[in-house]
């Protein structure tokens, strides 16, 4: 082994998930080609995990063993059992057969004995077959550690695979979902790797790594939220007191929808997922694609509306319209257009300047919260490789609306900390700046 970076071929049966497990050590769901269908890789592809500027781990993506009874067979026609493993395997490499029919087990063969281990990985609904133990006696005769990584290996009991490889020796193994990704689970992973090797200092270093990046991933991925919220907290739109509010509502919206799709996009980047999983009908976000002033989205989280108004209209998605026995015409016109927006009825200033103004509603805000970290917490139990669609709603708030955090609340009477109203991409208000943090911890 290289004591500056350790080499790991990742091996394995055709369509048993071996691209899609790099993608997800790699945090990349662009690299290679994922799809259900065999000998999808057909050729090795390389990566690299690095901390900082040094290369911590290299791995090599090789196609899929398919006949490994048939080289076995080869092995044993043509090579004496006298030689050992890696002697046998030479001839095999140089003959036309290995630039033939076996033409894909020549490069898997190839790539393990340049390596330093192997990661074999297993489809665990998969029953033992025979094809399997060939694979894994043709492995061992490259004379190189193989640690067994199981994929798909919810609901399945390992029993008769686990009695099969300790047969062969295997003794250590992981199980690893590469679409339901569990961080405990790689950093198992890399551990169990460690007692294969004859020193642990590479995989301490890239565990250590991960594990900064992890919870450096979930303050960042919180504070964008943080942000967003103070944004939408803080937004507000001035009208004539006895003008039509329905398109100043439609604007407010329209914006408030727009600052949430970048959010989404946003968490994506952080966690590395790319593509256009958001902007394109082939991967949409379901749930969170639907209109967070949907009164169907405030049920789902069991957010009411209406409570604690003096007095008011309960309007179309579950708003309340504050009036306060001020400003009726304002009150009626409201009462049969979409909500999600509160006319702030109790600023004196308001009323003798004749102009009403307009506020995200806690309501909305709440919902916005929870949206927010329910598509946090999926993209954090999310694999690389997983092609499925994201669908998500826990049901739960991290606050009453009629407890909105101090920082939220007072963020509207602050409307320069809202880049809807400044225009600015972010505000650097230092006042703002420091709600951040103490917002943080309300998510």
């Amino acid at each position: 082994m290289k004591s500056t970076s350790l080499s790991l071929a990742v091996v394995g049966h055709t369509n048993t998930g071996k691209t899609s497990l790099l993608r997800t050590l790699l945090r990349d769901s662009r690299f290679g080609e994922v799809k259900n269908a065999p000998a999808t890789t057909r050729h090795v592809e390389e990566a690299a995990i690095n901390d900082g500027n040094r290369t911590l781990v290299h791995l090599y993506d090789t196609p899929g063993l398919e006949d490994a009874g048939g080289v076995l067979d080869w092995l044993e026609t043509h090579t004496s059992s006298r030689e050992d493993g890696i002697e046998r395997l030479h001839k095999f490499l140089e003959s036309p057969e290995a630039a033939g029919d076996f033409n894909q087990e020549a490069k898997v063969l190839r790539q393990l004995l340049q390596s330093d281990m192997a990661l074999y990985v297993v489809d665990a609904r998969e029953p033992v077959l025979n094809k399997y133990k060939d694979e894994l006696t043709v492995l061992s005769w490259c004379a190189k550690p193989v640690m067994p990584v199981f994929n798909f290996i919810e609901g399945q009991d390992l029993s008769d695979w686990t009695t099969m490889l300790a047969r062969r020796g295997l003794h250590v193994y992981s199980g690893f979902d590469t679409v339901a990704f569990d961080f405990e689970g790689e950093v198992q992973l890399w551990d169990n790797l460690t007692t294969m090797l004859p020193e642990r200092g590479i995989l301490d270093r890239l565990i250590e790594m991960r594990r900064r990046e992890w919870a450096q991933l979930n303050i960042d991925s919180k504070r964008d939220i943080a942000h967003f919220l103070l944004d939408v907290a803080a937004y507000k739109q001035e009208i004539d007191d006895n003008a039509t509010p329905e398109p100043t509502l439609h604007k407010m919206q329209a914006s408030v929808r727009q600052l949430e799709r970048a959010l989404q996009q946003q968490l994506f980047q952080n966690y590395r997922f790319y593509h256009n999983e958001i902007d394109t009908g082939e991967w949409a976000l379901k749930e969170f694609r639907q209109d967070p002033f949907d009164a169907e989205q405030l049920k789902a989280y069991g957010i009411r509306t209406g409570t604690g108004a003096a007095t008011g209209a309960l309007i179309g998605l579950g708003v309340d319209m504050v009036t306060l026995g001020g400003s009726l015409g304002l009150g009626t016109a409201i009462g049969g257009i979409l909500g999600g927006v509160l006319p702030n009825m109790q600023d004196i200033s308001d009323k003798l300047s004749g102009k009403q103004t307009l506020f995200i509603d806690p309501e909305s805000i709440t919902l916005l919260a929870a949206r927010s970290l329910d598509l946090l917490t999926a993209l954090q139990k999310r694999g690389h490789a997983a092609q499925n669609d994201i669908q998500m709603i826990s049901g739960k708030t991290p606050w009453q609306p009629s407890r909105l955090p101090s920082e939220l609340s007072k963020a509207r009477s602050r409307p320069k900390w809202s880049s809807l109203n400044t225009g600015e991409p972010e505000s650097s208000r230092r006042e703002r700046l420091e709600a951040v943090p103490a917002l943080i911890k309300h998510l």
